[in-house]
């Protein structure tokens, strides 16, 4: 898999938000969305 991009479309995804709900890129659609993923969240590294 390539690594996105600064400016990169981002592809579609869904993903559990801090309530337990799922929430999918598409529920954004016409609105600015930010995503930050904490990559070593929850890991031992």
């Amino acid at each position: 898999m390539n690594q996105l991009q600064s400016e990169d479309r981002a592809p579609a995804f869904s993903a559990v938000d801090q309530n337990g709900d799922t929430v999918s890129l598409k529920d954004f659609k016409g609105r600015k969305c930010f995503v930050f993923f904490y990559p070593k969240a929850n890991t031992s590294g």
